[in-house]
């Protein structure tokens, strides 16, 4: 069963994972393969997990949507877990208004200035008035200084 060109100590039967005269290593593809494919498969998942606080902040439409992602990037690039965390910590709470109820009493007290306007006629048959009306003063609004 020896090839006659074989060494007399050679075993009949060679494992598969000892390399062939040829010089093709089976188990080193398979290695290699594997490990760029790993390599890759980690890169993505690492990308993923730091995207995951602007993923949340885009689909909850945040107000901070851009800080958020500037805090990512900031994380990814400087490896610095901090601003993950508070990337994520922004995108999973909002931050609450504290200007909207000064800006609707600044609304409030602007309308009180005004004076009311004429309420206009829903219907179609409006009389149309036989001499032409004076069109009232128009009086400016008072500009606030320093705004």
């Amino acid at each position: 069963m020896t090839a006659p060109n074989a060494h007399p100590m050679a075993a009949g039967h060679i494992p598969s994972y000892v390399t062939a005269a040829d010089g093709s290593d089976y188990l080193f593809t398979f290695m290699a393969v594997f490990t760029v494919v790993l390599i890759l498969l980690i890169g993505v998942a690492y990308f993923t997990l730091h995207a995951l606080p602007e993923k949340m902040a885009h689909k909850s439409n945040h107000p901070q949507f851009q800080l958020v992602g500037i805090l990512t990037l900031l994380a990814l690039f400087t490896h610095n877990n901090v601003f993950w965390v508070a990337a994520i910590l922004m995108a999973g709470f909002q931050i609450p208004d504290l200007a909207a109820p000064l800006r609707a009493i600044a609304d409030a007290v602007r309308g009180l200035g005004r004076e009311p306007e004429a309420p206009v006629p829903q219907g179609g048959d409006t009389p149309q008035p036989d001499e032409p009306v004076a069109a009232a003063p128009v009086r400016a609004e008072p500009v606030a200084e320093g705004h």
